[in-house]
C-alpha cells in the first residue's frame, strides 16, 4: 500500500505533472506503488493519456508491464486505447509483447477491434503475435472483422494484418473464418482483401 508521497505520485500522475513527478521521485516515492485497485501511477497516466507523466514515469525506470487487478497493464492499456505515444514509450522501455489482458489477448488484438489503425502498425511493427487466439477464440483479424464496423479503419486494419502475414484461415470456435464473418456482414473491402489473400 502507498504512503502520503505515493498519494501524491498519483495526484500528479492523474494531472499530467511530469515535474512533481520528477520531484515525488527523488524525494524517495516508491515509483511502482499501487492504488486500491493494483495500479501504479504510470497505469492511472496511461488511463487518462496524460503523455508528459508517462514519459516522466517511464524514464525514471516505472515497470511498463506492472498489471492492476484486472489484469491491464500501462502497455496493455495504451495499445487497446490508442494511447500511441504511451504505448512507443512502453515499446521503447522493455515492454512484454507476449503479454495479455483478462481476455487472454495481446494488445493487438483490442487495438484491431477498435479500429486503432496507427496501433496496430505499431504493434505488428514491434513484433506482437499477430495470430495469437485469445480466449474467445479469436484473432486480431477475426476481431477486426466481426466486432469491426466495416468502415475504412477496419478496412485498413485488415489490410495491415493480412499484409503482415496473418494466417485468414484460422477460424472462431464455431469454424468461421474472417472470410465467411466479412461475407455474411457485407463488408465488400474486407471480402476483396480476404479472397486476394486466399489466392
Amino acid at each position: 500500500m502507498s504512503g502520503a508521497r505515493e498519494d501524491q505520485l498519483f495526484v500528479a500522475a492523474e494531472k499530467d505533472d511530469a515535474a512533481a513527478i520528477k520531484s515525488l521521485l527523488s524525494d524517495g516515492a516508491q515509483i511502482d506503488a499501487r492504488d486500491s485497485q493494483g495500479r501504479t501511477a504510470l497505469l492511472a497516466a496511461t488511463h487518462a493519456n496524460n503523455i508528459a507523466a508517462a514519459k516522466a514515469l517511464i524514464e525514471a525506470g516505472a515497470d511498463v508491464n506492472a498489471k492492476d487487478d484486472i489484469n491491464d497493464s500501462p502497455y496493455l492499456y495504451a495499445g487497446a486505447r490508442g494511447h500511441l505515444e504511451i504505448l512507443k514509450q512502453t515499446l521503447a522501455h522493455g515492454a512484454d509483447l507476449k503479454s495479455t489482458n483478462r481476455y487472454g489477448g495481446t494488445a493487438l488484438i483490442p487495438a484491431a477491434e477498435r479500429g486503432h489503425v496507427e496501433t496496430v502498425r505499431t504493434l505488428i511493427e514491434a513484433g506482437v503475435d499477430i495470430d495469437h487466439v485469445n480466449n474467445l477464440g479469436w484473432t486480431a483479424l477475426l476481431e477486426a472483422v466481426i466486432l469491426g464496423d466495416g468502415g475504412q479503419r477496419h478496412v485498413e486494419i485488415v489490410k495491415l494484418l493480412v499484409d503482415a502475414g496473418a494466417n485468414i484461415g484460422i477460424a472462431d470456435k464455431d469454424g468461421v473464418t474472417a472470410l465467411e464473418h466479412a461475407r455474411s456482414r457485407g463488408f465488400n473491402e474486407m471480402v476483396a482483401i480476404l479472397e486476394t489473400a486466399g489466392r
